[in-house]
């Protein structure tokens, strides 16, 4: 009945990281006057604020569970079912959390967040490193999203926008990162000569002008201090233009070499 993720097509494996960004989008979106209140009143760091708001605002919604433990450096792991009318796939859910004052246009992720090769473009020397995510464990298709929580203090901590960015699976290494020059990262804020850990920055602007759908924006209101908020129950999806992969919907990721 499950389809294995190397026999999926690129535009299936589009669909299901597109319904995905959907799922965690609403349940950010439906939590955001309380994750407001939430930064407001915590005394802890804000990125673990962060992480406790996005792995509450996911168990609210409910996400389907199957019987498989998930490692890795991810503040929210759920093994679960993708079901469609044409077919069904097991799928690792990985999402990550990021609070920072300031930058709203970038997140910052590790190797090990990450099943696509890294090329870009560093200190005028193209860059490829491999990601240390598997684009699939044991059949099981991993997708990554992150969520960044942009915040200021003044004197308390005042959530004022949520940016949800859907990335691409290693197996859309091709539509989205086919050379350093061709790219969708920047550098990260790492010193390689002081022998820091690899780090590079995810540009939203470069993922949204591949597709579009992949980053949402859901402000947050100055007036979002409270529990008591009234929900919108539809997040106004950002879809508009939105291109389509320029492949065939008969090609499969066995089908490229990687």
């Amino acid at each position: 009945m499950f389809t294995n993720p190397e026999n999926l097509t690129l535009n299936q494996i589009e669909e299901i990281e597109r319904a995905s960004a959907r799922l965690v989008t609403q349940a950010i979106f439906e939590f955001r006057d309380i994750a407001a209140d939430i930064f407001r009143r915590e005394s802890d760091l804000p990125q673990d604020v962060a992480e406790d708001v996005t792995r509450e605002a996911l168990d609210r919604l409910g996400v389907s569970k199957m019987d498989q433990r998930l490692y890795g450096k991810i503040d929210y792991k759920r093994a679960r079912y993708v079901f469609h009318p044409e077919y069904a796939v097991r799928q690792a859910l990985l999402v990550d959390s990021k609070a920072e004052k300031g930058d709203a246009a970038t997140a910052t992720i590790q190797t090990g967040q990450t099943s696509m090769r890294i090329r870009h473009v560093r200190s005028s020397a193209p860059v490829d490193v491999p990601g240390d995510l598997e684009r699939a464990i044991s059949n099981i298709l991993t997708t990554t999203i992150f969520v960044k929580y942009l915040y200021e203090d003044s004197p308390q901590t005042l959530l004022r926008m949520i940016t949800i960015a859907a990335l691409p699976s290693g197996y859309l290494q091709e539509i989205y990162n086919p050379t350093a020059e061709d790219t969708i990262w920047r550098a990260g804020r790492n010193a390689p000569s002081l022998g820091e850990a690899f780090r590079v920055r995810l540009v939203f602007a470069r993922l949204k002008q591949k597709m579009r759908w992949r980053v949402q924006t859901i402000p947050v209101p100055a007036s979002a201090a409270s529990s008591e908020s009234i929900v919108i129950p539809s997040f106004p999806w950002d879809d508009e233009g939105a291109q389509s992969p320029v492949v065939s919907t008969e090609v499969t990721p066995s089908d490229i070499a990687l």
